[in-house]
């Protein structure tokens, strides 16, 4: 995980207080740089600036829900890629099956368990950089086979 993480970046969305502070406590073992956004527009602006690999986004935010977050971000195609971790005190099938639908990546229910937490986040993000890897690689074989020209 070393590897991936060095050049990770969290961004916790939360507008509490003590529930971003222990988020930040339970990751400070990573070797990740992260950034916090206090409610939904903060998280969109603070997605441009800081282009974060993983959000840890709280459903139940003030200006934008943590829904309509994440249905903005898998709408573009820019920020589609980003990796969402729904951390959210509601734990009914409905919400669930929103956050799903919204894009979610993956969610945990609060209070959260710091071990999978930990887990959950080292695999995004691993999961992320594989991805982006991957995208790479493609690009890279596409402009080779543009360079070689038509094959007979």
């Amino acid at each position: 995980m070393a590897e991936t993480a060095e050049k990770s970046r969290i961004l916790i969305a939360d507008d509490n207080g003590p529930n971003v502070e222990l988020l930040e406590a339970y990751l400070s073992g990573l070797p990740c740089e992260i950034e916090i956004a206090v409610d939904g527009r903060d998280t969109l602006a603070k997605v441009e600036t800081f282009q974060p690999d993983l959000i840890l986004l709280d459903v139940m935010m003030p200006k934008l829900s943590g829904f309509e977050v994440c249905e903005k971000l898998k709408a573009d195609p820019a920020t589609r890629g980003i990796m969402i971790l729904m951390v959210t005190a509601l734990n009914e099938l409905g919400d669930i099956e929103r956050a799903v639908e919204a894009g979610t990546d993956d969610f945990l229910s609060k209070p959260v368990n710091k071990l999978e937490l930990v887990k959950r986040v080292e695999n995004m993000l691993k999961l992320h950089h594989v991805t982006d890897e991957v995208e790479r690689l493609r690009q890279y074989i596409a402009q080779m086979e543009d360079a070689a020209g038509p094959r007979c």
